[in-house]
């Protein structure tokens, strides 16, 4: 049995989505926790749904690092997956889960990729440059931004005159109708090697 924490600051729809997919499957795959540093967070919701333990730390631990790879440590966890998650991840916890790590960008990277480009701030860029497309990119982290090896990407047009609402909404779509599977498929192939 594969342990997984999902981190989350926000409305944790990408949680959710993992979890109803699980909730579908057979698998040997257990959302162990979710984990946030956000007090009033939509994740909250989701833990309550699904019943899943939740816990909050503050942004100075993340900051190290220290608390929260030993909590993770005593609880067993063997992949984290980053949904929603805005908090750099911390050297320690990198080498700890080297290659274990995914993150969701709303982006196709390289493009658009690194430090400050997160949610709107990507899709504002992207059509201040004109893009005729964008998309999502799902990937493992390592100890640059955004620069973990690419294990699955989605595109989707961006139309002429197009707002950062109605692209956002466009990415979230792909978010949510690939990143739970391309998660779960990962893991369960690395598992079956091991």
């Amino acid at each position: 049995m594969s342990k997984v924490a999902i981190f989350a600051s926000g409305a944790g729809s990408n949680a959710d989505r993992i979890l109803q997919y699980l909730a579908k499957k057979q698998s040997l795959i257990q959302i162990d926790c979710l984990v946030t540093n956000k007090r009033e967070a939509g994740i909250y919701k989701v833990a309550e749904e699904f019943n899943v333990p939740i816990f909050c730390f503050p942004n100075t631990a993340f900051a190290k690092g220290d608390s929260v790879l030993e909590f993770l440590m005593a609880r067993n966890i063997q992949w984290i997956v980053l949904a929603g998650f805005l908090r750099k991840i911390e050297l320690n916890l990198i080498e700890e889960f080297e290659n274990r790590i995914f993150n969701l960008h709303p982006s196709l990277l390289p493009k658009y990729g690194g430090k400050g480009m997160y949610g709107s701030k990507v899709h504002e860029a992207v059509l201040a440059a004109g893009e005729s497309e964008s998309g999502i990119s799902i990937h493992l982290v390592n100890k640059e931004f955004d620069k973990g090896e690419v294990l699955f990407q989605a595109k989707c047009k961006v139309e002429k005159g197009q707002t950062v609402e109605e692209l956002s909404k466009n990415i979230q779509k792909l978010e949510h109708d690939n990143f739970a599977d391309t998660v779960v498929k990962y893991i369960e192939k690395s598992d079956a090697q091991m």
